[in-house]
């Protein structure tokens, strides 16, 4: 079983030319609201991916922005433990979403900062915890010392960037970032390489976007290259490459393996509007993998490249 224990927001979602710059007023063209979070997004991935039965601790307020979330992740087949916060709004997200498929998310978390260290549930039975960081650093910490304690594997999604004690590093077995939140996590000058190699994890992965993923275990590289799709909206790709990530690793996939599988899901994730919406099933990635040729030497040796990484 993966437990999920994070954020879970709705966001509402504006289509427009371009992201608006400082200042500047742009007229949207379309405008929905979809479930999302990053925990609550990447618990669909995990459920979704058919691996492992999923669960996930999350906050809600007491308003009507929790029903269409719940809704959501019992749908995906996510079981929930919920903790209820009468005082605060459940989490908002407002994002803008450019025709060119860029974003940029501004984030409320409301009842997302009322996960406390003593709601995390009882551990028996879960192989993986999957943990980002739109709850209080001090909850996320003390969850991942239960799992350490009790020998469960401990993911993280260093995300939204911010700087972490090296306390709460030493208890990740998995860290997942992106560019920028590894470059906030290991700032001193350097190749993508040079940056990994500084944290003290023993599996660390980077997503590329489009150009693909690398991740570093045991002192060994392995490098995916990205797949290409018809983007239509980024939201929530890096969040089912998390998601599909936990889960491969939940089956005992080979690292190599669980990098293609998540990869795909994220590229996948790109070509459907919202969050939890466009997340796909495990058929949906098998067939899309079906079609998509092995990286070819060229391409894996520009992703080298790029990483900074030694022949």
């Amino acid at each position: 079983m993966i437990l999920v224990a994070g954020s879970a927001n709705l966001d509402f979602v504006v289509r427009a030319s371009h992201i608006p710059a400082p200042g500047e007023t742009v007229l949207g063209h379309d405008f929905q609201t979809f479930p999302g979070g990053k925990g609550a997004n990447q618990a669909v991935a995990c459920a979704r991916a058919g691996a492992a039965d999923t669960h996930m601790l999350l906050a809600l307020g007491s308003d009507a922005f929790a029903a269409p979330i719940e809704a959501s992740l019992r749908g995906a087949g996510v079981h929930l433990h919920t903790v209820r916060a009468p005082d605060q709004p459940t989490g908002t997200a407002f994002i803008c979403v450019s025709d060119q498929a860029e974003n940029a998310i501004t984030v409320a978390p409301g009842a997302n900062n009322a996960l406390r260290p003593g709601d995390l549930p009882a551990l028996a039975g879960f192989s993986h915890l999957l943990l980002q960081l739109e709850t209080p650093l001090q909850t996320v910490t003390a969850y991942a010392q239960a799992a350490r304690a009790q020998g469960v594997t401990v993911v993280l999604n260093a995300a939204p960037a911010r700087v972490l004690p090296a306390d709460l590093l030493a208890l990740v077995d998995v860290l997942v970032v992106n560019e920028g939140e590894l470059t906030t996590l290991s700032p001193q000058p350097g190749t993508l390489a040079q940056k990994l190699e500084r944290l003290a994890v023993p599996c660390g992965v980077v997503t590329l976007g489009a150009r693909g993923c690398c991740a570093r275990q045991d002192g060994r590289w392995w490098l995916q290259a990205g797949f290409t799709v018809d983007a239509l909206d980024t939201t929530a790709a890096g969040d089912t490459f998390c998601g599909a990530l936990t889960a491969a690793l939940s089956r005992q996939e080979p690292l190599a393996a669980a990098l293609r599988q998540a990869s795909a899901a994220g590229a996948l994730a790109c070509t459907r509007l919202g969050a939890q919406s466009s997340i796909p099933t495990q058929a949906e990635v098998s067939a899309f993998l079906q079609t998509q040729p092995d990286a070819t030497d060229h391409a894996l040796v520009v992703l080298q490249q790029y990483c900074g990484i030694a022949p």
